[in-house]
C-alpha cells in the first residue's frame, strides 16, 4: 500500500501583479510530473496556493516542493 499525501501552502501577500507573474513562471514546470504527483496552482487575489499530491515516494514529494518553492522564491527576487 502506497502512502497518500496532499501538502497545501499559501504565499500570503503578494501584490495580485506579482501572484499572476510567478503562476506564469512556474506552469512550464507543472509538467511531465513523476507517476502519482502533481501540482495545482491557484490565485486568490494577494495569495497564491500551491497544491500538491502525491501517491508513494515521499522523497519525491519533498525534492519538488523544495524545487517549486526556490523557482517561486526566484520569481519573486526577479520581479521586485
Amino acid at each position: 500500500m502506497s502512502q497518500k499525501c496532499k501538502v497545501r501552502i499559501n504565499l500570503n501577500e503578494i501584490s495580485s501583479k506579482k501572484v499572476s507573474s510567478v503562476k506564469k513562471a512556474l506552469e512550464p514546470d507543472n509538467i511531465n510530473f513523476p507517476k502519482g504527483l502533481s501540482l495545482d496552482i491557484e490565485q486568490k487575489g494577494n495569495c497564491l496556493i500551491l497544491n500538491f499530491q502525491n501517491e508513494g515516494d515521499m522523497k519525491k514529494l519533498i525534492s519538488t516542493i523544495d524545487e517549486v518553492l526556490e523557482h517561486a522564491n526566484i520569481a519573486l527576487e526577479v520581479i521586485k
